[in-house]
């Protein structure tokens, strides 16, 4: 993407109260540099409210800041319409339209387990999230997880001191590296992996920022586990996006007077699989990658696309969540049986397949 159209991009996508289904709607009616010249009514045609047209027409410092930052070698913005965003974390709802990088872009499409846990963790659980993260990484896949103190830490420095690749998760901008204790584990992560944050380089950290910086981390990895939580840790955030983005959930247990393995405990009741070795959520992983490259190549293989997808917006709306004819028809605007006779066409073209509740994407789609 040449600057310009990044610049219109971002513009976009920072304009107040819009989201990636609609940036997705308006990338279906033109080109994102085209759109930002538009005048005012045409933007009043396409649904802008007075502020979105403001905040277009004004233009935004933070956008040539942004252009500013990226002159760095290390530093990347992908964007939603790029080739190298994360074609797992681009299957999840509500995926973050950019993405902000410093460090090896090519680490966010290979294959991921996250690891998270409390913050307060025992010096055996921080011992066991670095075992646990040594061993994933020498089996080459790659450490996820979100640089906060305690297991998070851990599971990174375990990734790094195995030789392999970790990717911290910031919920602030990656000028401003949270918490600071683990600037310099930062800078490790950096060398020997990725820093990421959907939020622009400058943005502060802000407690309502992690949450959303949770369903990214389990967005791009193929499961998650927990090595210590209690009930109300945020690590629990983090497995019920990952449970809503299909991915699996592995816990491990611990004693019943310790209060950090209660959320752990908790999980495993609820289906959560219940790992005493890493070899356990490997095996599993692996089944689950192997069958996405069998069946889904473009979860890990960056794939070119050179043909024109059918109904482009009817299957810009099919995810990997079962998605009612119903619903379709009415995201889309499409009449149900138009919508019932293109989703047939695009099941027996290989891009969707139907399942209880609807249809989800299949490999091609």
């Amino acid at each position: 993407m040449d600057e310009q159209a990044l610049a219109a991009w971002l513009t976009l996508s920072s304009i107040p109260k819009i989201g990636i289904a609609k940036l997705n709607k308006l990338l279906s009616l033109d080109a994102p540099q085209n759109i930002v010249e538009y005048s005012t009514e045409q933007l009043q045609a396409i649904g802008f409210s007075t502020a979105q047209i403001r905040h277009v027409k004004q233009g935004n410092k933070a956008v040539d800041d942004c252009l500013t930052w990226l002159q760095h070698d290390e530093h990347s913005i992908v964007t939603a319409m790029d080739k190298l965003y994360p074609p797992l974390l681009k299957q999840t709802k509500g995926y973050p339209p950019s993405l902000f990088i410093k460090g090896d872009v090519r680490a966010l499409s290979s294959p991921q387990i996250a690891i998270v846990g409390s913050r307060n963790a025992s010096p055996e659980g921080m011992e066991t999230a670095q075992y646990f993260a040594g061993e994933f990484a020498r089996q080459n896949f790659v450490v996820t997880s979100g640089l906060a103190i305690g297991i998070d830490g851990h599971a990174h420095n375990g990734a790094l001191l195995s030789g392999g690749q970790t990717i911290a998760v910031l919920g602030s901008g990656l000028n401003n590296i949270y918490p600071a204790r683990h600037r310099e584990l930062a800078k490790r992560v950096e060398k020997q992996g990725a820093l990421v944050s959907e939020f622009w380089p400058n943005t502060t950290p802000r407690p309502e920022f992690f949450p959303r910086r949770n369903r990214i981390i389990s967005g791009l990895s193929a499961g998650v586990l927990v090595v210590e939580a209690t009930q109300k840790s945020g690590s629990l955030i983090t497995t019920q996006y990952a449970a809503e983005q299909g991915r699996e959930v592995f816990a491990i247990p611990g004693s019943i007077r310790f209060a950090n393995h209660s959320g752990c405990h908790s999980l495993i009741r609820n289906g959560a699989c219940l790992v005493e070795d890493p070899n356990e959520v490997i095996n599993e992983i692996d089944s689950l990658v192997n069958w996405s490259k069998d069946n889904q190549p473009t979860l890990f293989d960056q794939v070119i696309e050179t043909e024109e997808l059918p109904y482009p917006e009817l299957l810009a709306n099919v995810g990997i969540e079962a998605t009612s004819v119903d619903i379709l028809a009415q995201k889309t605007h499409i009449p149900v049986h138009e919508a019932m006779t293109q989703l047939l066409e695009l099941e027996l073209s290989g891009y969707v397949v139907a399942v209880t509740g609807g249809y989800i994407l299949k490999g091609r789609g």
